[in-house]
């Protein structure tokens, strides 16, 4: 199992976020809540599952790399969320 944090591409507020994602939902809120992240944020699409996901600010993410989520370019995160439907349907 792990965890994934692609590109801070998208702009919110004056803040720039990235999403935080992990190979299955248990791992994600734990991580999320080892940085300190709250639940209130986490997004879901009933019956989507592999969207599941945190936007994490920027600010964040290098946090996250050290704990041990793996950096993806936007492309690659595309590509692993298409990974995770096709395993779930």
């Amino acid at each position: 199992m792990a965890v994934y944090v692609d590109e801070a591409l998208w702009e919110f507020r004056g803040r720039m976020w990235c999403h935080l994602t992990a190979d299955s939902v248990e791992e994600l809120h734990a991580f999320a809540s080892d940085l300190g992240i709250p639940r209130r944020a986490f997004q879901s699409r009933p019956g989507r599952p592999w969207v599941d996901h945190y936007d994490l600010p920027e600010s964040h993410r290098d946090r996250a790399v050290e704990r041990g989520a793996v950096p993806l370019t936007f492309r690659e995160a595309v590509g692993h969320m298409r990974d995770r439907r096709r395993r779930m349907r």
